[in-house]
């Protein structure tokens, strides 16, 4: 999904861009969303004259630094994020407890780990810790302080043995054993750049845009995804998409036709009793309503 980084600057405090951002992830965590995309839709760095306006924080690194914080398991924070001022209002966020957010006692077969600086006295290779005791011996040899996804031997079980594994894609768990393993963070410094710096192969063979001017609504009957691989549901800011395609050079058409770029044009909830939806609530409703059809026509070959 992608998402605005200016959301947060309807927030007055720093405390509730916290929180805010924070239900930004909780959304995806609960939906199984694989990556989030944070976009500079040029809207919150300008005034209404258009001048620039200087802030003490650049809201779209914010909400990254806020989404890639929670999505770390809690043994690693500590290793992969050094003191900030952006997570000065870390504690009152929610923790996302997801599959791979794993307790000290638990065992799985994949963890996510991060390499240390060990030195390994036999061969080639890197101590990994993941959040165990003992850490995990892998045979490659790996630039300290980079997060990896770590397979234990099964021998290791117990946990008395020697600690081996291999490192794997972190992409792997959720292959082939069909568990969630949280969301990948990007940020694209502009709409079009959602699209056109799609990591996958072929990029997304589904675009949704999510407008309360939608020329489809999730309540008609017939209303069904087309197969896709990988979808992509996007999502405006305080005025919508149609804003930020206007506010977005790179785009070629205005933002009255923001359909246009899209694959389907949804309205997620027709008949709204108030006069805007958040865009917290837009992430929850629109999610919501698209998950049994997502998961209809996901994963096409």
């Amino acid at each position: 999904m992608a998402i605005p980084g200016s959301i947060l600057d309807n927030a007055q405090t720093k405390e509730l861009r916290t929180y805010l951002a924070g239900q930004v992830a909780r959304a995806a965590v609960i939906f199984q969303v694989d990556e989030i995309v944070v976009f500079d839709d040029q809207l919150g760095n300008s005034v209404s004259t258009g001048a620039p306006k200087k802030r003490a924080h650049d809201c779209h690194v914010f909400m990254a630094r806020i989404l890639q914080y929670l999505e770390t398991p809690q043994y690693l924070r500590r290793a992969l994020f050094p003191m900030h001022s952006d997570l000065s209002c870390a504690g009152l966020l929610n923790p996302l407890d997801c599959p791979h957010h794993l307790r000290a006692q638990e065992w799985s077969v994949y963890r996510e780990g991060v390499v240390t600086d060990r030195p390994l006295k036999d061969k080639e290779g890197s101590h990994v810790y993941v959040g165990l005791q003992r850490e995990v011996v892998v045979d490659k040899r790996i630039t300290p302080g980079i997060r990896v996804t770590v397979k234990i031997d099964e021998a290791s079980k117990d946990f008395k043995k020697k600690m081996v594994g291999k490192l794997v894609s972190s992409a792997e768990p959720r292959e082939h054993l069909g568990v969630y393993w949280g969301y990948t963070t990007r940020f694209a410094p502009s709409l079009s750049n959602v699209w056109s710096d799609c990591p996958f192969p072929g990029g997304y063979d589904l675009k949704v845009g999510t407008s309360e001017r939608g020329n489809v609504s999730v309540d008609d009957p017939s209303f069904s995804l087309p197969k896709f691989r990988h979808a992509l549901i996007v999502f405006g800011g305080v005025a919508g998409i149609e804003e930020c395609v206007d506010a977005d050079e790179k785009v070629p058409v205005s933002g009255e036709d923001s359909n246009t770029l899209f694959d389907m044009w949804v309205n997620t909830c027709p008949e709204q009793g108030s006069r805007t939806i958040r865009s917290e609530e837009a992430l929850l409703i629109s999610l919501a309503a698209l998950r049994p059809h997502v998961k209809r026509s996901g994963r096409a070959q």
